[in-house]
């Protein structure tokens, strides 16, 4: 079974390395609220959004909308052009998570997929059913919370095709129902579009290191010499019990080139890689290696075998330069 190459593209340049490298399909989305990466400096404008179409049309690559975060009631218009503005330019699918969002899109735009979002957290068949019957999606991107076991039930079951995370940030909140950055930001990620709005970020020197903040609140410190992360929530350390660590989650990237064959036989039909808030270099970096590794398995499933090239490309561009299986590692899930 040919597995779909699914690729991040937070920008015009993004999108042409994903094309150039080997992408069967990019995701994109709005410079506004109504996808889940809405941070200053990523996403297209109505100009880039219609030059990036053409492009991937011309290279037989297929163009996905996220218009993955929930409207709220004030703003709902957005949402509704934002679909509308998606069909006018011909993409091949919109990734969707709100209820209202998918039966506007079904019932006026009716020639465009619909691919249910990670956004909507659906961690089983019969949630996926539910989405198939009433609002017509033909895929599900499945959350990254799920065993390897869980993936195949669903896929197994699930009346539309299934798409997992290949590669990228891992997230160890329930997708579509984090409200840590609300507690700090005083913004919903599901409603506004990022968890860490750059507006609430702060960084201070100290005697002690570089601190960053969000929402006023110290999210971790760096020693002299150490390269700083974006901060997160979930990825900042915290003293617990006289202990300072990572207590929610590990900063570290998920990567599943070693269960290629697995997903095959299970019969997901696309692999996606996350990182539309990266760089051009990193979507051109993961692309390549993807489209190589699938590739190779797809010719010989039974002897695949992931190169040790592969990983230290992926292991270049990873969250502190680790990479893990995630949940898909533990088996007595």
């Amino acid at each position: 079974m040919y597995m779909e190459l699914v690729c991040p593209a937070g920008n015009l340049p993004s999108l042409e390395a994903a094309v150039e490298h080997g992408a069967d399909a990019v995701y994109i989305g709005f410079r506004d609220e109504t996808n889940a990466r809405h941070s200053a400096g990523l996403n297209f404008d109505a100009q880039t959004m219609a030059q990036g179409v053409e492009l991937a049309r011309s290279r037989g690559v297929q163009v996905y909308v996220a218009l993955n975060t929930y409207p709220r009631p004030d703003g709902w218009t957005r949402w509704q052009q934002a679909v509308d503005h998606a069909a006018e330019l011909g993409v091949q699918a919109l990734i969707v998570a709100d209820l209202a969002v998918m039966d506007y899109a079904a019932r006026h735009c009716p020639g465009v997929r619909l691919h249910l979002s990670v956004q909507a957290s659906s961690t089983n068949y019969e949630s996926i059913r539910f989405y198939h019957e009433h609002f017509g999606i033909r895929r599900a991107v499945l959350p990254r919370i799920l065993s390897l076991q869980q993936v195949e039930r669903i896929a197994a079951h699930s009346p539309v095709a299934v798409e997992v995370f290949g590669f990228g940030n891992l997230c160890v909140m329930v997708e579509g129902r984090c409200l840590l950055s609300s507690y700090a930001t005083g913004r919903s990620p599901n409603t506004w579009g990022v968890c860490s709005p750059a507006s609430a970020i702060e960084w201070h020197a100290s005697a002690e290191g570089l601190e960053t903040r969000l929402g006023g609140l110290l999210i971790d410190r760096y020693p002299p010499g150490r390269k700083a992360s974006y901060p997160q929530m979930c990825k900042g350390r915290y003293e617990v019990q006289g202990q300072v660590y990572h207590a929610l989650e590990e900063p570290v990237s998920l990567n599943t080139l070693d269960l290629l064959p697995e997903l095959q036989e299970a019969g997901v039909a696309a692999v996606k890689i996350e990182g539309r808030q990266r760089s051009p270099t990193y979507v051109a970096q993961a692309t390549r290696v993807w489209r190589a590794a699938l590739d190779e398995c797809e010719r010989a499933p039974l002897s695949y075998r992931s190169r040790r090239e592969w990983q230290s490309q992926l292991a270049k561009v990873a969250e502190r330069y680790q990479t893990s299986l995630g949940a898909y590692g533990r088996p007595w899930q």
